[in-house]
């Protein structure tokens, strides 16, 4: 098996984009093993509704990026406290599917650091109790195929619950959705002596156990070029870096959004495709002039996230539409959680 070294980016698009790469272009004489530190970050899931899945005032808010994966499976909350394991293999016709085999050797680590209590539980999830640190997800292509997962070792647990907290307003979606489980760090369970140790030494303690060698020189490596730098880059400027991938891909979905303002209550019910507003009707009872029917026209075609659709508000007169209320108001409370 070969380590591949990410040179220490923390970009959640261009780490999925090296693994993309090593995956559908690079093959090597053995399988892969690769590690990844991400930035704040929200990694949604192949087949998932982005918007469903996230607190999206909360994502804007705090500058969190969200990067959609060629996997399935459930939306997980990256941060500089967790790292990702991902072994790209061939696919022997047997191995898809079988997280036991992909997770046995991190189970295995996190044993011998003092974590006893580590172990695979369902289908996918490692956990210690009844508590989640790890989720696995796999993609196969092509005769390859990545076993990949997550760490939780000091992430900030507030921020995982609240980027992903479910919206509260009514979305009916086709998208597959997260279930929710109690999520945990390891590092409250490991032994004294890893307790002082950051999210890069404990990472780079488990690459010397997974390869069996006391030095990091001794590590089995494929060093990567300038070209395949470039073309992860190609990939990333493709997929993990746009916006029409990360949100864009979401399937089609409907929310209705009712707010109760000073100037009465507003009721928002948007038709969402590709992440952009294709249609909305908005009812209420607030007193204003004009056809309401000329806002819901000039929302058509935005982008459903709460900075274009403030944009798109800033345009119109909402006091003759709606009375004394402002575009940031209203952009504010329609992305609230």
């Amino acid at each position: 098996m070969y380590f591949v070294d990410n040179q220490n980016h923390l970009d959640p698009s261009v780490n999925i984009s090296l693994e993309t790469y090593l995956l559908k272009e690079k093959k090597l004489d053995e399988p892969i093993l690769l590690f990844y530190i991400n930035e704040p970050s929200i990694i949604i899931g192949r087949n998932q509704n982005t918007i469903e899945e996230i607190n999206q005032g909360y994502v804007e808010d705090n500058g969190i990026h969200v990067v959609r994966r060629m996997s399935g499976g459930g939306a997980v909350y990256h941060d500089l406290g967790n790292f990702s394991f991902c072994f790209i293999t061939e696919d022997d016709g047997n191995s898809f599917r079988d997280f036991a085999k992909f997770t046995e050797p991190v189970i295995g680590f996190l044993h011998s650091v003092g974590v006893k209590d580590a172990a695979l539980k369902g289908r996918n999830d490692l956990t210690i109790g009844e508590k989640k640190f790890s989720g696995n997800a796999m993609y196969s292509t092509n005769g390859r195929m990545t076993a990949h997962g997550t760490i939780l070792f000091d992430s900030d647990l507030d921020a995982v619950t609240s980027a992903l907290k479910p919206r509260k307003e009514k979305i009916e979606s086709k998208g597959i959705k997260s279930i929710r489980s109690r999520v945990t760090n390891i590092k409250p369970f490991v032994d004294d002596q890893y307790k002082e140790l950051s999210t890069e030494e404990f990472r780079d303690l488990m690459l010397l156990y997974i390869f069996d060698v006391e030095k990091r020189e001794d590590v089995k490596e494929y060093l990567l070029t300038e070209e395949d730098w470039k073309r992860v880059y190609e990939i990333r400027e493709e997929y993990f870096g746009n916006w029409d991938w990360n949100y864009g891909q979401s399937p089609k979905f409907d929310v209705e959004i009712r707010k109760r303002y000073p100037i009465g209550t507003i009721d928002f019910n948007f038709n969402i495709e590709s992440s952009k507003i294709k249609s909305v009707k908005v009812y209420g009872d607030f007193f204003g002039l004009g056809e309401i029917s000329d806002v819901e026209e000039a929302l058509v075609g935005t982008h459903f996230t709460k900075k274009d659709v403030k944009e798109k508000l800033e345009e119109i007169d909402l006091k003759k539409y709606f009375g004394n209320i402002t575009a940031d108001e209203l952009a504010e409370s329609l992305f609230e959680q």
